[in-house]
């Protein structure tokens, strides 16, 4: 079957028709990424109990040959994996050895291709006293972690940093700013984008910065097995060592699960970024709509299956849907992870399994909004034009001149003038000549402009 076909046949968008626009996020978000940082973890793990003499101590071929299990991993190593965990083992031991249990496959996937190397000896210590949540938490933190640098980061820099070069660019260009749906008074189109920078520059960097928190245990956290074996071995430094050298932040105390408060609090980072790209594509819709945007028009496509003539900003609009898709999601999060009852249960499990999906729909829409955004420039003259539309928006500036030069009621005296009315330039300036100001200052308020009271930028 052809790699079309499988797009084709997908349940789910993700995999199907946005496939090649998540690529890179397989590596980390999925049934083979999953299973392929399980054997990370599970290798690490052993290598650690030899330097810490409950083994003997690995010769540095034996290491390297480890290493390479997780280096050299591939589909038909994972599918092993999953052969293990649904069917049977297919190696020396019990000809029909069904585990139904996915990080037990792991266990006696290494098993399996270790029975006959130098490290036969050493196989009862692989997954020693631990539980399956142990190299659970650790691998899906792991995952978030290396898909945040790798995948997540690089596309909003490139997108926050497109927005930062609208920003600079167009830093003077004038136009009306709108509060309420209404004409307001003028801005810059420039500081607008730079609004949306600082807010996406601000929480990139928490998530540039974030640390995961991870436990290795036991079964509810007590070290129980691990102490019982070896009491004389202090297990809680060992954990907070083996964690921390995952680039993890230890986590004390815990049930048989990692607490997911971290978690949850990186997809809330992800959750506020893409609130600010829900409300920037929101705009951008709106300025296309108001012609104040102009978008490249590509001869080979089609806007509409029946109007001709148009140019639609799909683009911006499919971004807003997968951002509202993943925002949902990580409601669900929210909602969720933060309970488990008693010690653990299995229903945070199931959960876990989507938190790729959520990182795609962002990736989705971080990539859309970029592509958007490289589409179409400023239609200067359609901003000048609605900038000059109706001069009363320099009222504000009136009635604080007012204000400052001793006029009482300066404020009701500019309202009374101009509120729910448009105003030529010529009507601007014959308001100015019926003000009770003298020549001087009414001379200063003739030389506003639209396009000149823009404030600083």
């Amino acid at each position: 079957m052809k790699q079309s076909d499988f797009n084709l046949l997908a349940i789910s968008p993700i995999d199907g028709r946005y496939r090649n626009s998540v690529e890179e996020l397989s590596q980390y978000s999925s049934e083979f990424a999953l299973i392929k940082y399980k054997t990370l973890i599970e290798i690490k793990y052993l290598i650690e109990l030899s330097k810490l003499g409950v083994i003997r101590t690995l010769k540095p071929d034996e290491i390297k040959r480890l290493d390479k299990l997780v280096d050299n991993f591939s589909l038909e190593d994972a599918n092993e994996n999953k052969d293990i965990a649904q069917e049977y083992w297919k190696s020396k031991g019990p000809s029909k050895l069904s585990t139904k249990h996915d990080t037990k496959a792991v266990e006696y996937y290494l098993k399996q291709k270790l029975s006959k190397t130098s490290l036969s000896d050493v196989l009862e210590f692989i997954h020693f006293g631990l539980t399956s949540e142990d190299i659970n938490n650790l691998s899906y933190r792991m995952i978030l972690k290396d898909a945040n640098s790798e995948v997540m980061l690089r596309a909003l820099n490139a997108l926050s940093d497109t927005i930062s070069e609208f920003a600079k660019k167009y830093r003077s260009l004038s136009m009306l700013a709108r509060t309420h749906g209404q004409s307001a008074i003028p801005t810059t189109l420039g500081k607008e984008f730079l609004v949306f920078s600082e807010r996406l520059q601000e929480e990139i960097k928490t998530l540039r910065n974030f640390k995961f928190r991870g436990k290795l245990n036991g079964a509810v956290g007590n070290y129980s097995a691990l102490s019982f074996a070896y009491p004389k071995i202090d297990w809680q430094t060992f954990s907070k060592n083996f964690v921390d050298s995952l680039g993890i932040d230890w986590n004390k105390a815990t049930t048989q699960i990692a607490p997911y408060e971290d978690i949850i609090f990186f997809f809330q980072t992800i959750q506020r970024i893409n609130g600010i790209l829900l409300d920037f594509d929101q705009d951008m819709w709106r300025y296309i709509s108001d012609g104040w945007f102009i978008q490249t028009v590509k001869q080979q496509e089609v806007g509409s299956s029946t109007m001709p003539q148009k140019v639609n900003p799909i683009l911006f609009e499919n971004s807003e849907g997968n951002l509202i898709m993943a925002n949902s999601l990580i409601s669900a999060f929210v909602d969720k992870l933060p309970i488990s009852r008693l010690q653990r249960d299995l229903s945070g499990s199931t959960i876990s399994r989507n938190f790729g999906v959520v990182l795609a729909y962002s990736l989705i829409s971080y990539k859309n909004s970029l592509s958007g955004l490289l589409r179409i420039k400023p239609n200067e003259e359609e901003l000048k034009r609605s900038l000059n539309e109706d001069w009363s928006i320099l009222s504000e500036a009136v009635q604080i001149y007012l204000k400052k030069n001793g006029v009482k009621e300066g404020y009701e005296i500019i309202k009374e003038k101009t509120r729910g009315r448009k105003m030529t330039k010529e009507m601007f300036l014959e308001m100015i000549k019926s003000l009770p100001l003298n020549e001087r200052q009414k001379s200063e308020l003739r030389s506003l402009s639209p396009e000149t009271y823009i404030g600083l930028v």
